[in-house]
């Protein structure tokens, strides 16, 4: 047979070679060549690629159930060669077109890329998920492979093409038959990468990341994911046992939780939600320094394990998850901050957590008790900075009181109770309630039958302060000079009343000894046995809040105090009676030197006890020796 009679062979396919963009390479060359501590997440960036594909084709069959053909289980299935370290990861979902693979793989949409490349140049601890954020997730997988194949077949054509690239200026495309629709992504481990090329490293990504992905996700035949994310489920379909065993593997705790909410949301945006209140606070919750709050997915994609701009920092115990469809599958740590759909999800969800609260003081009132003495802390801290949330964190507001014993009260508890004539509701701060219960300030209040509001934690002198006002009643310390405070008992006590020129001359010579440790020195009317108190003037700091402020800044110099001087008291008496007859006498100064460290010792204010205890062995010696010859005669 003749050449010109030999049959016409079919022309090779022909594979195209094609230039990235300038911006394009100057990036694959970053990614290819720099060191990034967080390079498994190539796989969170493939898996989501590949779940999009499926969310498409899934859509298009809603109108056209024939898209599907007989193909229709939608799955991703990686395949692992730990032997070979060759990974590939495939999807039936929509493929890709000729034209497609150079729009898709061959091309940075440019806005944004300037400002990536620029990000990634300038800081080399770069946190690989702000790749997501400029659209450029694919392109992960150049951190773990020297060379990169994709052969794909569109839903809408009988043609498969392969793309081929190195990650460096060029790329390929060619022609290739192909069963199936859907993409499959083939690469073979980088040698610096090759600890990724294990079935436990692969798995473990996969948990930690797309767990949730709404399609199956195979490794190597076996099921690699829940596939089902429990958030998504209607929640009268969830059981409680199985919300308590998703709080132990999301919280990694071994006990059950407080309580939770199931949060469905179509407005004004659209997420899905499991927030859960623990039984107890971590230790280290109270600083600011936390590993896991809530995980942010988006649509069942891995997005944040810590994300707080979802939630405020003060309701940092709450642990959970978000799943929201409205936020870009992209979304990077950078531009939650300012995202306007993850702040409607922050008010929405703390709106919720407060109503749950509310109900629990109202209804379920022991739960509440139980919730606020391991949790009261975090709402104090909301009082003290969630502005916008203040009035119902107050009214969740709870503390012991000079009424209450064994329970805690509410400011409108307490203002419930309040005599008609009283115009202030009164607090302290203390140790403990036996430590409040000693202090001189308040024996007014107990004679008096007016209750005390008892307050233990420290953040509480911020709060208390800062509220300023509950129901038109201003809050006032029960340490402070200018109480309302009506004498109409003190006539009562069986004391010789001093008149008005000895009071003068006697809270006169208190001043001279004192001088300027003190303020100044004035009658008192809230004490009743007691022979003297420190008092904070109208607008100075308080004892426990001066303390606070030396802890942090040992140069700083705290107020002075005003004395307070029961003029009622024996004591008091026997000096006024001393210096009227022996003004010169030395125990007369060492009385009132004693008075006053003795009550700086117990609002905690004395520095330097050194003198005061051998003043006291002095004092004691010579009341001794008179009760010794009072004895004798």
């Amino acid at each position: 047979m003749s050449e010109e009679q030999k049959e016409p062979q079919p022309e090779e396919p022909k594979k195209e070679e094609f230039q990235f963009q300038a911006e394009m390479s100057q990036l694959l060359n970053l990614i290819t060549h720099s060191l990034y501590t967080h390079r498994e997440i190539f796989l969170r960036e493939l898996i989501s690629n590949a779940s999009d594909a499926l969310n498409k084709l899934h859509f298009v069959s809603l109108t056209d159930e024939k898209v599907l053909g007989d193909d229709g289980d939608l799955k991703i299935e990686i395949d692992l060669n730990e032997e070979e370290k060759r990974f590939s990861i495939y999807d039936n979902g929509i493929g890709m077109s000729r034209q497609e693979f150079i729009e898709n793989l061959g091309t940075i949409a440019s806005s944004g890329t300037g400002k990536f490349i620029k990000q990634m140049t300038g800081d080399s601890k770069t946190d690989l998920e702000l790749i997501g954020q400029f659209g450029v997730g694919f392109y992960a997988v150049f951190m773990v492979a020297e060379e990169v194949t994709v052969d794909s077949r569109s839903y809408k054509s009988e043609e498969g093409f392969r793309w081929i690239s190195k990650g460096t200026g060029s790329y390929t495309i060619e022609p290739v038959e192909l069963k199936q629709r859907g993409t499959r992504i083939s690469f073979k481990f980088k040698e610096d990468a090759g600890d990724l090329a294990s079935k436990w490293r692969i798995e473990s990504t996969i948990k930690k990341y797309s767990d949730f992905v709404s399609f199956p996700i195979n490794l190597n035949s076996e099921k690699a994911n829940q596939s089902t994310a429990l958030w998504s489920k209607p929640k009268d379909d969830v059981k409680d046992e199985e919300y308590k065993e998703f709080f132990k593997y999301i919280a990694n705790s071994t006990k059950d939780p407080l309580s939770w909410l199931h949060l469905s949301v179509e407005a004004p945006v659209q997420f899905k939600s499991i927030l859960f209140i623990p039984e107890e606070p971590e230790r280290f919750l109270m600083t600011n320094d936390l590993d896991t709050r809530l995980h942010l997915y988006v649509k069942r994609v891995f997005i944040q394990n810590d994300c707080k701009e979802l939630i405020p920092q003060w309701l940092r115990f709450v642990k959970g998850v978000v799943d929201s469809e409205d936020l870009n599958l992209n979304i990077s740590r950078e531009v939650t901050q300012k995202n306007v759909i993850m702040e409607k999800i922050n008010k929405y969800l703390v709106r919720k957590l407060l109503g749950e609260f509310k109900e629990w003081s109202e209804k379920e009132k022991e739960r509440f008790e139980n919730f606020w003495k391991k949790f009261g802390y975090f709402i104090k801290e909301g009082i003290h900075t969630d502005f916008a949330n203040r009035e119902k964190l107050i009214e969740l507001y709870r503390c012991e009181s000079s009424f209450e014993v064994d329970k805690l009260t509410s400011l409108h508890d307490y203002v419930e109770r309040m005599g008609t004539d009283q115009e202030e509701i009164y607090y302290v701060y203390g140790k403990n309630r036996v430590a409040i219960e000693n202090s001189p300030n308040l024996e007014y209040f107990k004679k008096n039958s007016i209750e005390v509001l008892y307050l233990y934690d420290e953040i509480d002198d911020f709060i208390m302060p800062s509220i300023g006002t509950y129901k038109e009643k201003p809050l006032v310390g029960i340490d402070k000079a200018d109480l309302k405070l009506k004498d109409e008992k003190a006539a009562e006590k069986d004391t010789v009343q001093l008149d008005a020129k000895s009071k003068k001359k006697l809270l006169g010579y208190f001043k001279d000894i004192l001088g300027d440790r003190v303020e100044d020195v004035i009658e008192s009317k809230r004490l009743v046995d007691s022979a003297c108190t420190l008092v904070s003037p109208k607008d100075a700091m308080n004892a426990n809040m001066e303390r606070m402020m030396k802890m942090m800044d040992q140069d700083f110099k705290g107020g002075k105090r005003v004395m307070e001087v029961n003029l009622s008291n024996s004591l008091i008496q026997h000096l006024a009676n001393i210096q009227k007859k022996f003004p010169q006498d030395p125990l007369l100064r060492d009385c009132i030197e004693q008075l006053f460290e003795g009550a700086s010792l117990l609002e905690g204010t004395l520095e330097d006890p050194s003198k005061m205890v051998p003043r006291t062995t002095s004092l004691m010696e010579k009341a001794t020796a008179l009760y010794l010859k009072s004895l004798e005669s």
